[in-house]
């Protein structure tokens, strides 16, 4: 086998499936005769059911069934998602209240979901909805980030679900009570709707007596459990398919009440059910991602070098305990606590509180960008009021490169880095010495410019342990996988890899995903390790069917040390002119019955995380007049190790830097003070545009990781990352010189007309 490389920027294969309408969403492929599914949602935020009445909703023309909570207690279905809880430090308690299918006699969030109605058509459920009679007695509103208020659960009567806390709280304001400076900086990370392209939907049918849900996520495996549990199903009994996706970031990577009731309604009735989501009901339902409160406290010696790192937060967890929403903001949060820096004496606390609204859970980075964001805002803040350069004063802390491998303080092991070369690369392109001639021609037409930095890393997530198996027919090779495509590309960089190990033509290969008939076991799409984890267990099968064939050559031919050339993908044996290629061995020995050596499966676990790094740097430029912020130049210079395709790794950066562009500056969730969701639709909440955007200038400097065969170190949320502080922070550049110390996102025009207006009356007092 030849040693791996770096591969061409090729054009993604699976492009001419999708740009010619050949793409099978699960709106394509669900069965014809399916029914039709509509959830009846609460239209109150919190309140307890006096009544439900859903007896003239099953008599409405064309309706099929309609389930409420009482009926899967009476076809003795456990009502309750499944979710993982915190594990706090000495065992503290961790509110844990069931989150239901149904609800039973409370709602918590405007689209909670009362009951489910199959029907002939979406319009005809609709319609029966309408005759549904439902009173709440409302209860009072909880959406603030605080202890206290109204009581959502009574498990947790002061709303704190959990507190979790890493490090030494009495060593770390030991160590800022004799620190040379001190600052502290707050920031508020708001929340998003996560809104992709295609939004959630599924199906469920049964065929030969098997239970087969289909549905729009980011891996079957997870899904398949949660049914064979809720049923009382084996294995065997229940097949679970992912087909095309667009689009999950986090957001579809859970368990959702549509996938159970469309399987129990297709098993109540014996007809195939489908549902797909609108989008206003995406935006009340689908989980969110971010919403939390964070403060940081830094301490620096005399030469500010940081000696302390402080950090409490509070976050909201919405109504309920989603699937991994207690340990986005804790565990995962501390992955990159520290970032770059080299600082060891610590203390991270945060409490996760329940409010009236939708439940919020992972989103493109999953804990990581929150982390990195607050971070890196309390830096950029640290310098202006220490009076140095932001770039100076992360070079001084930088962790430095003789020091890999480096154990953080948190216990996260960074494999290489080499941060210096990359800020160095990244001041380069962005053209920093510039920067002062393009403020000044800002000034001129009465506009103010900011320049932001950051400098983030991330840890790459998710299960550490991944299987291949590789099937040689007469005319292609199929790829089984256990990670899910969710518009990433990974049909062409796996084929771009196998190319690289066989020198099998693309067009002979063909991927096989989302199919737990077809792979045993996967971890699915999170946490950017597709590629890496993937592409270790690939190489490894493609080992194993090179040996095996070379093996068999040399007893089929009578030979001995038969070779691979990698480069041709032929198989030669020494002192003859034979040469035959993978597929022409893969049947000689299916023709001598060795069908075993032509299908070979392998599972690897990845010896450690891969830590990607990069620097963003942003200019914006805002109106006064008007508050709109625009942001005019973005460069990255990002270290992902090893790329198999750089267009690929470019496309991943530039999605991630818009995520993070729209949060800064657009997206914006309201709820007014009844719960009630005012950003439900497009035209409220600001989606990032085209014109948003300018030219994203992506470069990359390769530090291979060593943690894995391959050198790589992922690269699909990098770009949301390192988005989010670049931004604020070049609000907070073009904000200061007026006196204005605290910014937050989003930067909509009202609001940085605000802090306009406010700098001015605290200027003029």
């Amino acid at each position: 086998m030849r040693k791996f490389g770096t591969s061409q920027p090729i054009t993604r294969l699976e492009d001419r499936r999708f740009l010619t309408g050949q793409g099978q969403y699960v709106d394509d492929v669900a069965p014809d005769d399916a029914l039709y599914g509509y959830v009846f949602r609460s239209p109150e935020a919190h309140g307890r059911i006096e009544r439900l009445d859903v007896t003239q909703a099953r008599s409405a023309p064309g309706v099929h069934l309609v389930l409420t909570a009482a009926d899967l207690a009476t076809a003795g279905l456990k009502n309750a998602m499944r979710f993982a809880v915190v594990q706090t430090a000495g065992g503290s308690p961790v509110a844990k209240p069931d989150r239901p299918i149904l609800v039973t006699d409370k709602v918590r969030f405007v689209g909670d979901a009362v009951a489910f109605i199959v029907a002939d058509s979406v319009a005809a459920a609709k319609d029966a909805a309408e005759l549904i009679a439902l009173d709440i007695v409302a209860e009072p509103v909880k959406l603030d980030l605080a202890p206290g208020g109204a009581v959502v659960h009574a498990e947790a009567p002061d709303n704190i679900a959990y507190d979790f806390t890493m490090g030494d709280d009495a060593a770390t304001q030991a160590s800022l009570a004799k620190a040379a400076h001190v600052v502290t900086h707050k920031s508020h990370d708001n929340r998003i709707i996560v809104n992709s392209l295609e939004p959630r939907g599924c199906f469920a049918e049964t065929v030969d007596g098997r239970l087969h849900l289909a549905f729009n996520g980011q891996g079957v495996w997870g899904a398949k459990g949660d049914l064979m549990r809720l049923f009382g199903l084996e294995a065997k009994d229940v097949r679970v398919t992912n087909p095309d996706v667009g689009g999950g970031f986090g957001m579809k990577a859970m368990g959702y009440p549509e996938h159970f009731l469309v399987a129990h309604a297709c098993r109540v009735l014996g007809r195939p059910v489908r549902w797909m989501s609108e989008r206003t009901e995406a935006m009340l339902s689908d989980n969110a991602g971010r919403d939390l409160d964070v403060t940081i406290t830094l301490g620096f010696d005399a030469d500010l070098k940081m000696v302390a790192f402080h950090t409490d937060s509070i976050s909201n967890l919405g109504a309920y305990v989603s699937q991994f929403g207690q340990n986005i903001q804790s565990s995962l949060y501390s992955k990159v606590l520290t970032g770059t820096y080299d600082v060891q004496t610590y203390f991270f606390r945060n409490r996760g509180v329940f409010t009236n609204t939708t439940q919020v859970d992972a989103y493109r980075g999953a804990g990581r960008p929150e982390a990195i964001y607050a971070l890196e805002r309390a830096m950029d803040f640290a310098a202006r009021q220490l009076g140095v350069d932001p770039l100076e004063l992360r070079r001084r802390n930088f962790i430095p490169t003789a020091a890999f491998p480096y154990r953080s303080a948190t216990g996260e092991l960074y494999d290489v880095g080499d941060f210096h070369k990359v800020l160095a690369r990244a001041e380069e392109a962005a053209d920093l010495t510039g920067f002062a001639a393009r403020k000044a021609a800002s000034a001129a037409k009465g506009r103010l410019r900011g320049l932001g930095t950051c400098y983030y890393i991330e840890s790459i997530l998710g299960d550490p342990q991944e299987t291949a198996m590789i099937e040689l027919t007469a005319t292609v090779a199929k790829v089984y996988v256990g990670t899910q495509s969710n518009g990433q590309g990974h049909e062409t960089v796996y084929a771009q890899l196998l190319h690289d190990q066989t020198g099998l033509p693309l067009e002979q290969i063909e991927i096989v995903q989302g199919d737990s008939d077809q792979i045993a076991k996967g971890g699915g799409t999170g946490g950017s390790r597709s590629v890496t984890v993937q592409g270790m267990a690939m190489r490894a099968t493609a080992e194993t069917l090179i040996t095996g064939l070379c093996a068999f050559l040399d007893e089929d031919m009578d030979q001995r040390e038969t070779s691979f050339d990698a480069e041709e993908g032929v198989f030669r044996a020494p002192g003859s002119n034979v040469v035959i290629t993978l597929l022409e061995a893969a049947g000689r020995a299916k023709s001598a019955g060795r069908a075993e050596l032509t299908k070979v499966t392998e599972t690897r676990t990845l010896p450690g995380r891969s830590y990607p790094n990069g620097c963003h740097i942003t200019e914006v430029e805002i109106d006064p007049e008007t508050g709109t912020t625009r942001v005019d130049r973005y460069t990255v210079v990002d270290d992902f190790g090893n790329l198999m395709n750089p267009r690929l790794a470019e496309g991943q950066v530039h999605g991630g830097v818009v995520q993070g562009i729209g949060q800064a500056i657009s997206e914006h969730v309201v709820y007014d003070s009844e719960g009630q969701l005012l950003t439900a639709t497009f035209m409220d909440y600001g989606m990032p545009r085209a014109d948003d955007t300018p030219f994203i200038a992506f470069y990359t400097e390769c530090v291979p990781s060593t943690a894995n065969p391959l050198g790589m170190k992922g690269c699909g949320e990098a770009g949301t990352v390192g988005a989010l502080a670049a931004v604020a922070n070049a609000v907070q550049d073009a904000l200061w010189p007026l006196g204005i110390r605290q910014v937050d996102m989003p930067f909509t025009p009202s609001r940085v007309w605000g802090m306009l207006q406010h700098g001015k009356a605290s200027a003029a007092a």
